[in-house]
């Protein structure tokens, strides 16, 4: 049942005041701070659109909200998101509190709530949340998919190949000399009967085994075909560049999100990418080191980038060859490279997103 806490005084209706919200699967917990950081009141919703109604009218009720800070905007909060922002209020980003504070203050639902109120009202949280309203999260959808489709082909692949190392002669005679698709397309084919010795409980475990690679490999081919056609329709600038797929491509759009304009410069796209240069610096040592934080999915697409302009692209293996004589590392010559291809690709993440009518699919409406 939700709970109402409020402190003592009149509400004061024309002031300005702050809210901040602990998200969880079943209840939202929000407080209200006033602009001296008095805590107004504080209470628990449940996570319906009319518990998000009601969240907004309640807080309302105590002045003019001026921001909400949420705490997991892209999982149990993305919903009460949408709402919030539809309804016109301000919402921003809050990371969970430093842990030196939660020690200090202990911790619960009501004083979460309350630390995201904090981090808006002292400026510490600033940060604009990703929209998840339009094509980008359509990727980021099919992306998460594709990675589980992935993960499963490649766990069945390698359980398969220990089957036939270890197989009986008589079952390997058979595979012997196939690899590759080829290989996996005969263990499916294979007719174990019924099952009596070792043998035929293999080769009932390798058509097992093969039809399910072959039908997780389909289910990626029918994912790849959405997102080829999406990512290509939304930055098709993007995907033309030097080394950038389709894969590495809709990584980028999903870190920027659908609002890339959320981040304020370059910069702040390379310190999320974790491309960021972070000073190294002691005494007579003048240097950089890597930026280990940051979205790590999106510092993978950037090293992949990499990876292939420094064997394929002829300006960047001339880089290389210059950075190298003048003594730079490899690891310090990719930084580089990562660092200017995020600058690279922010300027075509933060042009005008497509209007949806221009999607593969999309059909046109009176």
């Amino acid at each position: 049942m939700p709970f109402t806490h409020h402190t003592g005084g009149r509400v004061n209706e024309d002031q300005d005041v702050t809210v901040g919200i602990d998200t969880h699967k079943d209840v939202h917990v929000a407080a209200v701070l006033d602009h001296a950081g008095r805590l107004l009141g504080s209470r628990s919703f449940s996570t319906t659109l009319r518990g998000y109604a009601q969240l907004a009218t309640w807080a309302e009720s105590f002045g003019t909200v001026v921001a909400v800070g949420m705490e997991g905007t892209g999982s149990h909060g993305a919903g009460l998101l949408r709402f919030l922002t539809e309804y016109g209020l301000p919402v921003v980003e809050v990371d969970r509190p430093d842990r030196s504070t939660r020690r200090r203050i202990g911790k619960n639902d009501t004083i979460d709530a309350e630390s995201a109120a904090r981090a808006v009202l002292s400026g510490r949280a600033s940060g604009t949340p990703k929209s998840r309203n339009a094509q980008v999260e359509m990727i980021r959808a099919l992306r998460v998919a594709r990675r589980g489709a992935m993960k499963a082909r490649i766990q069945a692949g390698g359980q398969l190949e220990a089957l036939i190392i270890s197989a009986p002669d008589s079952v390997r005679q058979l595979l012997r000399g196939l690899s590759g698709k080829r290989r996996v397309r005969a263990c499916a084919a294979l007719r174990p009967g019924l099952v009596t010795d070792p043998a035929t409980a293999t080769k009932a475990a390798l058509r097992s085994l093969a039809r399910r690679w072959l039908a997780l490999q389909a289910e990626i081919d029918d994912l790849d075909s959405h997102l080829t056609a999406l990512v290509t329709a939304v930055a098709p600038d993007l995907v033309a560049l030097p080394g950038v797929g389709v894969d590495t491509a809709g990584q980028l759009l999903v870190t920027a999100g659908d609002n890339p304009h959320r981040l304020r410069s370059e910069a702040a796209f390379a310190r999320l990418c974790g491309v960021a240069p972070i000073p190294a610096s002691s005494g007579r040592t003048d240097r950089h080191r890597l930026h280990r934080g940051g979205d790590r999915n999106a510092n993978s697409a950037l090293w992949r980038i990499t990876l292939v302009r420094m064997r394929c692209h002829q300006p960047t293996r001339d880089y290389v060859t210059r950075r190298t004589a003048e003594g730079k590392t490899k690891t310090e010559i990719m930084r580089c490279l990562k660092r200017y291809i995020a600058r690279e690709t922010f300027h075509l993440l933060a042009s005008p997103p497509l209007d949806q009518a221009s999607l593969p699919g999309a059909t046109a409406t009176e």
